[in-house]
């Protein structure tokens, strides 16, 4: 006779433990701004969750500082007076498409132009 533990549902152990992770809500070639501050920039690549440095992460004051478990994004970004890389959380994103093209000197070696608010990835950047 087999006896069947239904205490808790067939489902591998680690789904159980595993922090709930949020769904990217945006991909590469979205164009985006920070919530808190003043820059936008165009995603070029998604982290399902924080993989930066814990030195860079311990840097964000901690009044502000976003959870790890949740969607990370690189941006190529641009302020009124620069252009640069950022890495920002999902929570303290919002599309901005509407607001034309993002004035950063890389934009067009990983896009193929603008289409509807969103750049097109080149096709040697596509995984």
């Amino acid at each position: 006779m087999t006896i069947k533990n239904t205490s808790l549902p067939d489902t591998p152990s680690a789904a159980i433990s595993a922090p709930l992770i949020e769904r990217a809500r945006f991909a590469p070639g979205d164009i985006v701004r920070h919530r808190m501050f003043d820059f936008r920039g165009v995603v070029f690549d998604v982290d399902p969750v924080f993989a930066n440095s814990e030195e860079w992460y311990q840097a964000i004051p901690e009044a502000i500082r976003p959870a790890k478990e949740q969607p990370y994004y690189h941006l190529l970004a641009e302020s009124e007076d620069s252009a640069y890389i950022a890495y920002v959380s999902q929570q303290n994103l919002v599309a901005d498409g509407d607001e034309g093209p993002v004035d950063h000197p890389q934009v067009e070696a990983m896009f193929d132009g603008l289409d509807r608010g969103r750049y097109r990835v080149r096709s040697i950047h596509r995984h």
